[in-house]
């Protein structure tokens, strides 16, 4: 889009704005062929859940010359989230983190506490840091003052496909904040990638809407479009919103007026 900027996080610049999960596909091919159709520049992966020692092709090797976001996916202590961050940190040569603590099995909601400790003390250690949050405007402020270079506030509970569940928050928090905001877990079609953008959002992160879909490779192209179409029509300004009709046609000089 002509009339748009780049997304810009910790200094970088991305083209597309959308953040794709590397997980749960039918096969590797097909997950490499989402990853082309989405037009991606960033792919995210769990480093609990990798083979890092080089033993088969992983892929690191598979997706070379894109911008790696390795995650602490299935940490539950702010000890176990600084060492997964630092082994990613050394065997990916890269100080981007995408910090998850997970508070509670059942729903996957964030143990908002340690997350606030552990973004502090990442970033003190020189990482980049995009914390993967609940949909709280308060929280999201405070981990921008924690240095984070992102916040990542959840659509609705992960996996779930439920979509933006409280756009109203994801609003305030966009409005507020004043570092990117990638809306990550819950979207489950491209319509909810939409809105994530009218609502304001800078990115999107999506992993089971793509990987789970009937045709993964066809959402993939899908979600591409959405992003499109949901930022143009951000930047574009949408009406107000009436409890009333307004004709779009003028009512003076009517033919029998």
């Amino acid at each position: 889009m002509s009339n748009d900027t780049p997304l810009v996080i910790a200094g970088r610049e991305f083209g597309n704005r959308i953040f794709l999960g590397t997980s749960s596909y039918p096969n590797l091919q097909i997950m490499l062929d989402c990853v082309e159709e989405s037009g991606t520049e960033m792919v995210t992966f769990s480093i609990r859940r990798m083979d890092l020692e080089g033993h088969a092709e992983s892929p690191v090797d598979l997706l070379d010359g894109y911008h790696f976001l390795p995650n602490t996916a299935g940490c539950e202590t702010a000890r176990d989230a600084i060492l997964t961050a630092q082994l990613a940190r050394e065997a990916l040569e890269t100080e981007w983190v995408k910090l998850e603590i997970i508070g509670d099995r059942e729903t996957l909601y964030p143990d908002v506490e340690q997350l606030l400790s552990t973004t502090e003390e990442l970033v003190k250690d020189g990482f980049t840091v995009l914390p993967y949050c609940n949909d709280d405007p308060v929280i999201c402020k405070r981990l921008e003052d924690a240095g984070a270079a992102a916040v990542m506030p959840m659509g609705s509970l992960i996996g779930s496909g439920m979509g933006v569940a409280n756009p109203a928050n994801i609003e305030l928090i966009c409005r507020r904040a004043e570092v990117p905001v990638v809306i990550d877990a819950g979207l489950g079609t491209a319509s909810d990638v939409v809105q994530s953008f009218e609502l304001g959002c800078d990115a999107v992160l999506l992993n089971t809407a793509v990987a789970k879909a009937r045709n993964p490779v066809a959402m993939a192209r899908a979600v591409r479009h959405a992003c499109e179409a949901g930022r143009a029509a951000h930047l574009a300004g949408r009406i107000p919103k009436r409890t009333h009709a307004e004709a779009s046609s003028p009512q003076m000089g009517l033919v029998g007026s």
